[in-house]
């Protein structure tokens, strides 16, 4: 969670300025692209080079090493089959600058990176069939199993105890319950952190560790049309909420968003486990927690947006994107419960592996 006015908020004109100085460029476009509590511009050179420009937030920008992590493991990905962007160096050399600025808030630092631009659109836009769900799932555990095989002389930045949006924190959530305050939402929070603290919590032993992407969305995951009428990914974004955490987090993530973009939630499960277990199938512990772990995602995404609305009205749309959609499939997630929902998931996997 930024602080409050740790959002960058630059120009159009210091844009230009900027990647002029810093990178020898020339724009000849800039388009602002939605962010969380970065910013993000879609610049294009007077050659046609197409690149994004990203200036994270001034607090996360007094973490130097830890952006260093992120964008070597963009590369690290990329080195190994995954499409995901690469920063290009400054003209000395570097592969960030922090630079100081005013955004009206007093001068702040903010670290500035250009990265390449990956073509697509985002998941969030394409048909979620069958098929693209596995290709998700599976693009998913390659990831963690590449990122696991990383080394890098600040790696240990990554275990990021406090980190509120790792699924290893769940119960830090109920310092922020008091934002759903007369909400009925707030007893289903309540009950499914109970849930993690007696269900989770004492298998968590059995998961197996690995480094999370931690946010693999449906807008983090571009895709493109591929030769037989469908869709392939061509893209993974936004690597800042990267952390040490465990495979089945990740699968939990990416079976909690995917939901989001789907006319039947409940349906979004089996196709994305089948291709998650295509390249790591779940211990016993695993299978065990997913629906839980699924929930708890929901859990710190309506939390969370709840609270970062209080700190950001202005910002209100953006940040309740995920939420609103969130909400109702929580509490339909919630009352078929765990048994249904796990059936559910865990025989469409098989059937759809089966096909395979």
């Amino acid at each position: 969670m930024a602080a409050q006015h740790a959002k960058p908020n630059l120009s159009q004109s210091q844009v230009v300025e900027m990647v002029k100085r810093l990178f020898g460029l020339t724009a000849s476009e800039v388009r602002s692209l939605p962010s969380y509590d970065d910013q993000n511009f879609y610049v294009v050179d007077v050659e046609g080079g197409e690149y994004v420009l990203k200036i994270m937030n001034s607090e996360d920008s007094k973490n130097p090493n830890l952006i260093e992590v992120q964008t070597y493991a963009m590369l690290f990905l990329h080195q190994n089959g995954l499409p995901a962007q690469t920063a290009l160096p400054t003209t000395s050399g570097q592969l960030m600058s922090l630079e100081e600025m005013d955004c009206g808030y007093g001068s702040q630092k903010y670290m500035v990176r250009l990265l390449t631009y990956l073509p697509g659109t985002t998941i969030s836009k394409a048909p979620l069939t069958p098929q693209l769900l596995y290709e998700t799932g599976k693009t998913a555990a390659r990831m963690d199993t590449i990122l696991q095989e990383m080394q890098h002389p600040h790696l240990g930045m990554l275990w990021r105890d406090k980190f509120i949006w790792s699924l290893s924190n769940i119960l830090s959530l109920e310092a922020y319950l008091h934002v759903l305050d007369g909400k009925p939402l707030q007893e289903v929070v309540k009950s499914v952190i109970h849930q993690f603290k007696t269900s989770v919590v004492p298998r968590r032993s059995s998961f197996r560790e690995c480094i999370n992407h931690g946010d693999f969305n449906d807008l983090n995951v571009l895709v493109q049309p591929d030769e037989s009428d469908g869709f392939k990914i061509s893209g993974i974004l936004d690597f800042g909420d990267m952390n040490r955490g465990c495979y089945i987090y990740e699968l939990a993530i990416a079976i909690m968003y995917m939901m989001m973009e789907h006319p039947e939630p409940t349906e979004v499960g089996g196709a994305v486990l089948a291709g998650w277990e295509s390249v790591l199938p779940l211990n016993e512990a695993e299978r065990d927690c997913l629906y839980v772990l699924v929930l708890s995602r929901f859990c710190q995404s309506v939390v969370l947006a709840h609270y970062s609305v209080t700190l950001h009205p202005e910002n209100t749309d953006y940040l309740m994107i995920s939420s609103r959609k969130g909400i109702p499939i929580l509490h339909q997630l919630w009352e078929l419960g765990k048994e249904r929902v796990e059936t559910l998931w865990f025989q469409s996997a098989a059937q759809f592996s089966d096909q395979k």
